[in-house]
């Protein structure tokens, strides 16, 4: 089976969708599909798709609607005699599982990704931390479940993903940075810091990058439209970390300056 939950929602057996066109059933499958291979239960099922306003009928319907998606695994599964519906989408006691393995989930490789940049960043592996994230972005088609009516549960953890997503993006542009890579990064960091003008890490590394660059006066320029937005938007001035790396690039600490190592290996020849 493949699962894609980075972007519009893709179930697919036997190359052919699983995916129901009602919307209550397809919260049902990408319920089952975010926790593949997990027994999900009856009463999170319920709470998705009624929240606190569960028909007395919602045992009932829920199992209509489990059946729908099997009639469809039993469609793509026309041409293997070994394996049936209930063997994919399975009842368990008290819930269900969507047994996905052996196969492929957009959200597993995402986080196996991320988890093996994060350690090669932690060991100082800036170039392995870099490519790891960046395949583990590069699996997002669009924002998580953008076709499904998001009930309780499911934006719960869409917004898990989404953190995890901009934690990913934030630290490759770190690992770029230590790689000395500040001059590509300023056009990428402008859209997002435009797109996030709140979001504080970004904006401080768009002032590295370009305070790298040899631009310190459009680094500060950064910091004054984060304060004048902070400010506006929630009465607040930059946390102080922010603050404290203004007041370096006033000074021209030599600290923000890229190491000598790498430096040296970005040199022309």
């Amino acid at each position: 089976m493949e699962v894609g939950l980075l972007g519009p929602l893709v179930v697919e057996e036997q190359g052919m969708s699983v995916v129901p066109s009602a919307h209550k059933p397809r919260k049902v499958l990408a319920l089952l599909a975010l926790h593949a291979d997990r027994i999900v239960t009856v009463p999170m099922l319920m709470e998705e798709v009624w929240g606190d306003s569960a028909p007395r009928s919602a045992a009932t319907t829920l199992q209509t609607y489990i059946l729908q998606v099997r009639r469809m695994i039993e469609a793509a599964l026309h041409s293997d005699p070994d394996r049936q519906a209930k063997d994919v989408l399975v009842t368990h006691h008290g819930g269900y599982l969507l047994e996905v393995q052996p196969g492929w989930s957009d959200v597993m490789e995402f986080n196996r990704l991320v988890e093996a940049g994060r350690r090669a960043f932690e060991l100082g592996d800036d170039r392995s931390a870099s490519h790891l994230m960046g395949r583990a972005l590069e699996l997002w088609r669009g924002a998580a479940l953008v076709d499904i009516q998001l009930g309780r549960l499911l934006e719960l953890e869409v917004l898990g993903l989404e953190e995890t997503r901009m934690s990913a993006l934030e630290l490759r542009i770190e690992a770029d940075l230590r790689l000395g890579r500040h001059s590509e990064l300023i056009g990428e960091l402008r859209v997002l810091t435009a797109r996030h003008p709140m979001q504080e890490n970004l904006c401080m590394q768009l002032m590295l990058a370009l305070y790298r660059s040899g631009n310190g006066s459009r680094a500060l320029e950064v910091f004054h439209t984060l304060r004048k937005t902070l400010t506006e938007e929630l009465g607040i001035e930059p946390s102080a970390r922010v603050q404290r790396m203004q007041q370096a690039i006033l000074c021209g600490d030599p600290g923000l300056d890229l190491a000598p190592d790498v430096a040296a290996k970005r040199l022309p020849v």
